[in-house]
């Protein structure tokens, strides 16, 4: 038969997940990074997901395909209610549901050679590729946009950098996902203070630099933004 249904143009998905969000009937999901129709018999074809889209991704078209199967969408939202709980991202999965931390007092704190150590995360989650792009603990946020393997490269990560900054992390590398579509509209929905970018020093890193200067400049905003590069060994080259 003939009738309306969702079509999504990967190359612009940005993996924001407010289309999966906005599905009643749970047609789509986040699948590698990406808004998938998991299921034609369950898209009804109103485009409720359709305004939700920041980059245009998503339209509705006319073609062959199957009924909408009411009963089917019933039985799917039925069994996923207990994996996708409401606070959660719509993955689904429990360690994605977006929060703002709170540093742990002093007394709290775990101990280490008798010294507190406080972690400076303030928000979770914090891989770029999950960050919902409406997070509110983005507005008036300092960022830093860094590649996973500093955190690993560089022992004062906390205190140095991820200190009073909300932490976006990825690998430019092994991430399929274009970074400055997704900052980008983070750059152009926020008022974010300033941004640090923290790379490593081997040249495929320098993909995460690229890609937040890019979003710095379509977002039309004039925003500090400095970089930092972490040798291998852990040293700071540039500051």
């Amino acid at each position: 038969m003939k009738r309306n249904i969702v079509k999504i143009d990967e190359e612009k998905c940005n993996g924001c997940g407010l289309c999966v969000s906005a599905c009643h009937e749970g047609a789509l999901q986040l699948i590698d990074g990406k808004a998938r129709l998991i299921s034609e018999s369950y898209c009804d074809g109103l485009g409720d997901c359709l305004p939700e889209c920041p980059t245009g991704a998503i339209l509705i078209e006319e073609r062959e395909t199957v009924a909408y199967d009411e009963e089917a969408v019933k039985q799917n939202m039925n069994k996923s209610k207990p994996q996708q709980p409401e606070t959660t991202l719509p993955c689904g999965c429990p360690g994605t549901k977006a929060k703002l931390l709170t540093t742990k007092p002093p007394e709290v704190a775990p101990v280490l050679d008798g010294e507190n150590l406080q972690s400076q995360l303030r928000q979770w989650p914090c891989q770029l590729k999950l960050v919902p792009i409406n997070a509110p603990y983005l507005d008036n946020a300092h960022l830093l946009i860094a590649a996973d393997c500093t955190a690993f490269a560089y022992p004062n990560i906390h205190q140095k950098f991820m200190r009073n900054k909300i932490t976006l992390i990825g690998c430019p590398k092994l991430d399929d996902i274009d970074y400055s579509v997704k900052l980008t509209e983070i750059l152009k929905q926020h008022e974010i203070k300033s941004v640090t970018i923290l790379k490593m020093e081997v040249p495929c890193c320098g993909g995460i630099l690229q890609a937040a200067k890019k979003a710095l400049s379509n977002s039309g905003k004039m925003i500090p933004w400095n970089f930092v590069t972490i040798s291998t060994d852990g040293r700071v080259l540039e500051d």
